[in-house]
């Protein structure tokens, strides 16, 4: 931290003017060149289009434009699963969700399994962790896990509280965040006693939790997060006039996994447009705050003169809906909840560079080992970021070729009843579930709808057989879809055993609570029936 506040114009001002070796970031000379530093800063929910025009217009995020100004956007970055553990999953390990098996946010990683880090550990590199990591078993709370096994039973029960926002603080309170803000010092204060000294090249990671949606203990036992909470402070660097009011199709327009969506989410009721506006306005004062927290990061490695020498990157889990589609949170293929941000900047990188060509965050693991100068395993899912941030032919310095024209994500977690596949290729989003035939597909044109409003499946069947063709030749995803209804039913079957004769009381009182008492006998036996 500097003077008490968060790195701001000013501070960010002085990164622009510095030189030498502790200055911007310098394309690296040809020739044998020590191996980089890296830092990764990933955080929690920040909707990727934030980061490039026109959504960027809604928010000042100065430390995301200074990595602009000095690296590398990727325009088109996605996860490969919109929610917290699947995606953290396969950022680390570099696999696919079907390959991970991480179903929920219950079910990630082995604690052993061999990451990128523990491989540049190997290596040589000094390595830190600091944050929020989620990426392995075991984690999330019992009512997220059984909502996710029990999405196939033939009942609709709102599991959120409402979203809501709530303002705290003042006008000069920015560290609202604290937990973040902790594990942000924890790194600077690393960065300047220990990093400084190392002769050896170091990787860094923080994890934070923000943009996500705080808890709402106003939903009673077992509550979720629901409550968009800021400063005045952040406020302020929210510009309200930018904000978009999201359309919504009329709830029996709506596809009907979105409908399911909504409903669980408790997002069908009524609302005004002063109350979206506001949920935007206060997710994207979030925005604000954890951008300043990047900034953190960004004004340690230029004071203590290591920033010429270290890859900075920044990405997130997934996104946020805000309101777009009638629903908040993530869980869905729709931009909001799937784009993610991916900026780079360092030694070698090129300097305001925008990068349309589609990735996705299993990329991250072969990046980090190109980086180390680590061979790549053939094995993984992603293909390593470098050759686009170096502007060279990909079969130049890939034994793989080419990369991909397609990312793949899916989603077989709670508050969807279906598993989900994305494809994203060219203009087009594919959107299919479960065994492909039983619910209906979705294809948007991003080019002509951006906003992702009119599914024209029907309109081009060639195209839509076309996308899932290729989709099929990725995954085999209805035998995938049968295989994860398969790992809910016995998962669900062995947590109620385990219960014996509480069942019935703790079901009830799951963050389902306020639908499921109002006619317990009917869900049990709808549970019963699915079993």
């Amino acid at each position: 931290m500097r003077d008490g506040g968060p790195l701001g114009r000013a501070g960010l001002a002085l990164l622009l003017m510095a030189a030498g070796a502790g200055g911007r970031p310098r394309p690296a000379a040809p020739g044998d060149q020590p191996r980089s530093n890296v830092v990764l800063v990933a955080c929690d929910s920040l909707d990727g289009r934030l980061t490039f025009f026109p959504g960027n217009q809604t928010v000042d995020l100065p430390s995301i434009n200074f990595m602009k100004k000095h690296g590398t956007v990727f325009l088109n970055a996605y996860t490969n699963s919109p929610i917290c553990c699947p995606s953290r999953a396969a950022m680390w390990s570099g696999l696919f969700t079907h390959l991970t098996e991480s179903w929920n946010n219950f079910k990630g990683l082995d604690p052993d399994y061999v990451t990128w880090m523990d491989l540049m550990e190997k290596h040589g590199y000094h390595s830190q962790k600091f944050g929020k990591l989620d990426f392995t078993s075991g984690h999330h709370s019992v009512s997220n896990r059984v909502e996710a096994w029990t999405r196939d039973v033939d009942f609709l029960l709102r599991q959120e509280g409402r979203p809501m926002v709530k303002l705290t603080g003042h006008r000069k309170q920015f560290r609202v965040m604290e937990t973040d803000w902790r594990n942000t010092d924890k790194a600077v204060n690393w960065i300047k006693e220990e990093a400084v000294n190392f002769t050896q090249p170091f990787i860094l990671y923080l994890g934070l939790n923000l943009p996500h949606p705080y808890p709402s203990p106003y939903a009673g036992e077992n509550f979720g997060s629901s409550t968009f909470l800021t400063s005045p402070y952040w406020l302020e660097k929210v510009n309200y006039e930018a904000i978009k009011i999201p359309k919504w199709s009329s709830l029996s327009e709506m596809h009907p996994v979105d409908y399911y969506s909504s409903y669980t989410k408790n997002c069908t009721g009524e609302f005004t447009k002063e109350e979206v506006r506001n949920i935007r306005a206060f997710y994207y004062a979030m925005c604000a705050e954890t951008d300043a927290m990047l900034g953190e990061i960004i004004s340690a490695l230029q004071d203590t003169e290591l920033l010429g020498k270290t890859i900075v990157i920044f990405t997130a889990d997934h996104g946020e809906l805000a309101m777009e589609h009638r629903q908040f949170y993530k869980m869905s293929m729709y931009e909001g909840s799937s784009h993610v941000p991916l900026l780079v900047m360092g030694p070698g990188v090129r300097e305001q560079q925008q990068i349309p060509n589609v990735v996705s965050l299993v990329d991250i693991y072969p990046t980090m080992l190109d980086i180390a100068g680590i061979p790549v395993p053939q094995n993984l899912s992603g293909y390593s970021l470098i050759p686009l941030l170096h502007e060279k032919a990909e079969s130049e310095v890939s034994p793989r070729g080419p990369r991909p024209s397609w990312v793949l994500s899916e989603f077989h977690g709670c508050n969807v009843n279906s598993s989900v596949y994305m494809l994203r290729t060219g203009k087009w989003k594919y959107i299919t579930y479960s065994d492909g035939s039983s619910v209906p597909p979705q294809l948007f044109d991003l080019t002509a709808d951006p906003d992702e409003l009119t599914n024209i499946a029907i309109k081009f069947p060639v195209i839509v057989h076309s996308l899932d063709k290729i989709l099929r030749s990725i995954v085999n995803y209805p035998k995938v879809s049968s295989s994860v209804q398969e790992y809910n039913k016995q998962q669900f079957i062995s947590w109620k055993q385990s219960l014996g004769h509480n069942y019935s009381s703790v079901i009830a009182n799951l963050r389902w609570h306020q639908d499921w008492l109002k006619n317990q006998k009917k869900c049990e036996n709808a549970i019963d029936k699915w079993l």
